[in-house]
């Protein structure tokens, strides 16, 4: 199986496949999609391909048409999936696909979705959620920040962390800070034997408007 990084063409050809998934179907677009990866990754235990493939093109798990190519779908989720999860064995920084909408949004407009897919993972497969350890809050609230407070549920120590923190001042500090969340949630649930380097500090964002679904 090919598992090299996606290039930027690639990566358009990843959104151009999701933008052909027929309807009714509701796939994620690549910005939520590479969240829902990370979260995937993160689980305490591997989850196999043939468990959360089908997420990707639809929100509720249905089969994709027989016409569609879903081979070469499933080769670049697959691809990007290796990735980051080669980033996170590692400790390493890796570049999310975190989009520049414009320089006057806030940079949790730009994040949200990338954080939601997060979250649909962390609904589908719920081991992660499920350790109690709080060594997690601080990380999750790092992420979860990004999110309206009313819409965080039963979650009054995470919203009380998240009250705590100071917003990030551009689009490259919270991606910055998304990553360093990652790393500090992959050392409760995929910790390594040996003590983890620091995630490496990197400003970078993706500029441009965040791909999405036609109308």
């Amino acid at each position: 199986m090919n598992t090299t990084p996606l290039t930027d063409a690639d990566i358009t050809r990843l959104q151009s496949l999701l933008d052909r998934v027929p309807e009714p179907l509701e796939p994620l677009d690549a910005v939520a999609l590479d969240g829902f990866l990370a979260g995937v990754v993160l689980q305490p235990q591997t989850v196999p391909p043939a468990q959360w493939l089908r997420w990707v093109s639809d929100l509720e798990g249905r089969a994709l048409p027989a016409t569609y190519p879903t081979t070469e779908l499933h080769a670049l989720v697959r691809r990007r999936h290796a990735e980051i999860e080669r980033a996170v064995a590692a400790r390493d920084w890796f570049d999310p696909w975190i989009f520049e909408l414009d320089e006057d949004a806030p940079p949790s407009e730009a994040v949200l979705p990338w954080v939601a897919g997060f979250a649909a993972a962390m609904e589908l497969f719920p081991a992660l959620m499920a350790i109690e350890d709080p060594e997690l809050v601080e990380p999750l609230a790092l992420l979860y920040r990004h999110f309206d407070p009313e819409d965080l549920e039963d979650a009054d120590a995470l919203v009380a962390v998240i009250e705590t923190l100071e917003p990030a001042e551009d689009l490259a500090e919270a991606v910055q800070d998304l990553v360093r969340a990652l790393m500090l949630i992959a050392d409760v649930s995929r910790p390594r034997a040996a003590a983890a380097a620091p995630a490496a500090k990197r400003p970078a964002a993706r500029r441009g408007a965040k791909p999405r679904r036609p109308s």
